[in-house]
């Protein structure tokens, strides 16, 4: 085995190098650039093959000032509060994540910032796996530094998942509302904002509740 092991470790390491050279890469071009597509959207289209019925793809990435500041601000009180205060990683909700499932044999919950869910929109698929968990852990910090925080909040509004084929701000708001995303209300956006866990079961209409809360959140961030 360790004979194996030491012909094996270098190519190995050289692919993992590769991979995170491809990625580093690919994020410092997206400073300036938005994806022509994601991992997710490779994924969808996949499942597409193996599914009876049509599959249309609405993508339509806009620049931050087409989107109304009250979706941003509900996506930031609905998926991370300390967004502007952590650095791609937020410890205290990890932490609090991992208390919560100490001692009630229950799985530790995610607590994945805006960053984290972009490492994950961008690279990989909506199936969870601890390579997936390691590689967002080490790039969620890459990605705050090379992007900055208006960045990486402008690239998570534009190739999130918001239905079926419904990717971005955009897309979703004229899908949902028949309406551009600069025009969206606040309780509309804090609707939108409450499909984010689950955007291809929920809908806006059915979300009056969660958007209430996540409406409260908003004035408590001062929003």
């Amino acid at each position: 085995m360790k004979r194996i092991w030491r012909r094996v470790a270098p190519a190995v390491i050289k692919t993992v190098l590769w991979f995170y050279a491809f990625w580093i890469g690919t994020l410092i071009l997206f400073r300036w650039v938005t994806p022509p597509t994601t991992g997710v959207q490779m994924q969808r289209r996949v499942e597409s093959w193996f599914r009876k019925g049509p599959y249309e793809k609405r993508y339509t990435p806009v620049p931050m000032a087409r989107i109304s500041p009250h979706l941003r601000h509900a996506l930031v009180a609905g998926e991370d509060t300390r967004f502007y205060d952590h650095w791609g990683l937020d410890v205290v909700a990890m932490a609090d994540a991992a208390q919560e499932a100490a001692g009630k044999r229950r799985r530790l919950r995610g607590a994945s910032t805006l960053t984290q869910q972009l490492i994950k929109n961008l690279y990989f698929t909506t199936h969870a796996n601890p390579v997936r968990k390691v590689v967002e852990w080490t790039l969620a910090p890459v990605a705050d530094f090379v992007l900055g925080k208006e960045r990486v909040l402008e690239l998570y509004l534009n190739v999130i998942e918001w239905g079926p084929g419904v990717y971005g701000a955009e897309a979703a708001s004229r899908y949902h509302f028949r309406a551009p995303a600069a025009s969206l209300s606040r309780e509309q956006a804090a609707r939108l904002a409450a499909c984010v866990p689950a955007p291809r079961r929920r809908r806006p209409a059915a979300m009056s509740q969660y958007g209430a809360v996540i409406e409260n959140r908003m004035r408590q961030l001062g929003y």
